[in-house]
């Protein structure tokens, strides 16, 4: 079931956003300045959600098959790695699985809250995470930006459940002064940072066509992908049109039957002219993560080893060392990138590479997957305005 529902906490938001109280009881606009913080100092991380992603590595299977053991690939793991950041606290409303992050990351009793709002009256945070479910993101982004007085959110993808969603955060952490990094994670591998550089300095001449691929479902794996299309050509969706076959690899192991999200393939045009393919449709072990660009001077491809390039400029497609810079890194090495970019963003030494504002772009074209098969026609983008409030539940 795809709900439609208008939205009534905006006028809300917009009410608390940019303000916290003092201990006097008035409300102080909060005020950051990029670049302000010295660099060499250590800033400390809190975490809202202790599930897999933000520390204890479970992406497939049920809750039951977390083990008791820290895994890097993972939020928790980022901080551990970065040694200008200390992880300090974590929240969750899951007392057991509160417990079992803070021994797996050395988290002191006194900082393991029973829900986000006693972290954030808590302790003092430079950078928080937020991996709850993702229909949860609004409300704990929301809160995160106006009850604490962070620099930067790092919120999990999808970044909301619906466009309406994403944007409102996008508001509210532009009023409170905080950066809202999104974790398509795609974007902090810096052998796609120098792919896409290559791409806009025209390595492949005018890209043409893209075609695109993940394992299912849409919103959990798929807005890698949609995502990272978007960021290698800097480019905008016009037109999108989908078909969603309803199947949930991740759903066998759930048991909220209220998820929309399922396996989804399409089209979508894109304002450079580039037209765009994306399949979802296979289970994650008959399908990987894959790219392949086409363009008028040659072609790059993005398969489970990494990128290949071929050089058609000359009238042949001769193969040459793809334009990666010599990086090969991985997912696991994406979270530590991460914490780096948030911590170069704190200090003012960079933009952000994965803004709010992007990801609600990327969101925008998941949905209209889901309303063009919903209504067997296609849908322009950005949203009409009633379509922003579609929303596709996730977790």
């Amino acid at each position: 079931m795809i709900v439609v529902e208008l939205d009534e906490r905006r006028a809300d938001s917009s009410r608390r956003q940019g303000s916290h109280t003092t201990s006097a009881g008035f409300r102080e606009a909060k005020v950051h300045l990029p670049g302000t913080r010295v660099a060499g100092m250590t800033y400390r991380a809190g975490v809202v959600g202790s599930g897999g992603v933000a520390g204890m590595g479970i992406y497939d299977g049920s809750d039951a098959d977390i083990g008791d053991d820290p895994v890097d690939a993972s939020h928790a793991g980022g901080y551990a790695t970065v040694e200008d950041v200390e992880l300090v606290a974590v929240a969750d409303i899951d007392a057991d699985a509160l417990e079992r992050f803070g021994r797996a990351w050395n988290i002191p009793e006194e900082n393991r809250y029973l829900g986000h709002e006693a972290m954030l009256d808590g302790t003092d945070l430079d950078i928080v995470s937020v991996c709850t479910p993702s229909m949860l993101h609004r409300e704990h982004v929301e809160d995160v930006a106006t009850m604490g007085d962070p620099e930067v959110i790092w919120c999990e993808k999808p970044v909301a459940c619906s466009v309406t969603d994403a944007e409102s955060m996008v508001e509210t952490c532009e009023g409170a002064g905080v950066e809202l990094v999104v974790n398509h994670s795609h974007r902090f591998l810096r052998q796609n940072q120098r792919v896409r550089a290559a791409i806009q300095d025209g390595l492949v001449g005018d890209v043409q066509s893209v075609t695109s691929g993940s394992p299912m479902e849409l919103l959990r794996v798929g807005t890698h992908v949609v995502d990272l299309s978007l960021y290698l050509l800097d480019a905008r969706a016009e037109l999108v049109a989908g078909h969603v076959t309803g199947a949930n690899q991740a759903a066998e192991h759930l048991t909220d039957d209220e998820i929309d999200d399922a396996a989804t393939g399409g089209f979508f045009t894109l304002d450079s002219g580039t037209f765009v393919t994306y399949d979802g449709t296979a289970r994650r072990d008959v399908s990987t993560f894959h790219h392949r660009i086409n363009g008028t001077e040659g072609r790059l491809v993005r398969a489970e080893d990494g990128w290949r390039y071929w050089d058609s400029s000359g009238g042949g497609h001769e193969e040459r060392e793809p334009p990666t810079g010599g990086y090969d890194d991985d997912h696991e090495q994406s979270f530590v990138n991460a914490v780096s970019h948030a911590v170069e963003l704190i200090e003012g030494r960079a933009e952000n590479v994965s803004p709010g504002e992007a990801a609600a772009e990327t969101l925008a074209v998941l949905v209209g997957f889901y309303v063009s098969h919903y209504t067997g026609g296609q849908v322009s983008v950005p949203l009409d305005r009633p379509l922003e409030d579609v929303t596709i539940t996730s977790w």
